[in-house]
């Protein structure tokens, strides 16, 4: 297999924008791709604010920030994607939709071309199975914020080759990330232990144990905790969060990992975070006020 030097990114994100952010930064010519134009544009405006700020802090430096800026462009057309070296997919986390995207990029790709899942909790194996290359499939799992955050899940599918894997350990290590083995289970290890933690957060405002500042102050001060279970809910996306204990619940047939109705609630009435201006916390004032 032919060494990495070209990244296409599909979804432009959160995640997504943030893997081409570092996949720029570290020298890859980097095509993002999403539905439209507008988030496209949008997209790669996220990316130089986000380079801005790393100037700013003296993360990078101005040249680094311009010649990373000239590697990404946009690529309206999906097949494009499908002529980069590792074509990484980063939409939301729906199993159906990246199964829509895998198969209408297949037609497209090229020999050489490895395929990645940035998924948070869905199983490899069946992604890769609806490709014609199970063995050059893998799970690259960022962390959020992908420019700040060190790791990267490495989850291989029962069909991924060895090759593969060598190559995605190596392109993650390359981005300046530390990498994690994780087996094919639902939520790999990350979401598999912290996700159920936010659940169990919801389950004791649900039950009026404590408030959201009581809960989120104690997990804080209590377990020293950067940021409290229900704030980081909000971080990540309430629907992110139903979706991964939903995975849980529905791959591990354990009740522990049955989803708070709160949270089903919360996401049934388009309060998924900071994304959408309300979550736990309400995010449209200068200073974030808890919702109950």
């Amino acid at each position: 297999m032919n060494q990495i030097k070209s990244v296409g990114v599909i979804g432009a994100g959160q995640m997504g924008t943030g893997i081409a952010h570092v996949a720029a930064l570290a020298g890859y010519d980097v095509l993002l791709h999403d539905v439209s134009q507008d988030r496209i544009d949008a997209g790669l405006a996220l990316i130089e604010r986000n380079m801005s700020r790393q100037v700013v802090r003296g993360i990078i430096d101005q040249d680094a920030m311009d010649s990373g800026l000239k590697r990404v462009k946009g690529a309206p057309e999906l097949q494009t994607i499908g002529q980069t070296d590792l074509a990484i997919e980063a939409a939301t986390e729906n199993e159906e939709t990246k199964k829509a995207i895998f198969k209408a990029l297949g037609p497209h790709l090229s020999d050489r071309t490895l395929l990645a899942s940035n998924t948070s909790s869905i199983s490899i194996t069946r992604l890769a199975s609806v490709t014609d290359r199970p063995d050059r499939f893998i799970g690259l799992h960022f962390m959020n914020p992908v420019p700040l955050m060190k790791l990267v899940e490495i989850i291989r599918g029962i069909a991924t080759g060895p090759d593969t894997y060598e190559l995605a350990v190596n392109f993650a290590k390359s981005l300046g990330k530390t990498t994690s083995n994780a087996e094919d289970f639902p939520a790999f290890i990350v979401n598999r232990i912290l996700v159920p933690m936010i659940n169990e957060a919801i389950y004791t405002l649900y039950e009026g144990v404590g408030t959201v500042d009581a809960i989120d102050t104690a997990m804080k001060l209590g377990a020293n905790h950067p940021m409290g279970p229900l704030e980081l809910g909000d971080f990540i996306g309430l629907d992110t969060v139903l979706s991964i204990m939903n995975v849980l619940y529905e791959g591990l047939a354990d009740s522990k990992y049955r989803p708070c109705p709160l949270l089903t609630k919360y996401v049934e009435a388009g309060w998924l975070g900071r994304k959408t201006g309300r979550g736990f916390y309400d995010y449209r004032g200068d200073v974030p006020v808890p919702t109950r």
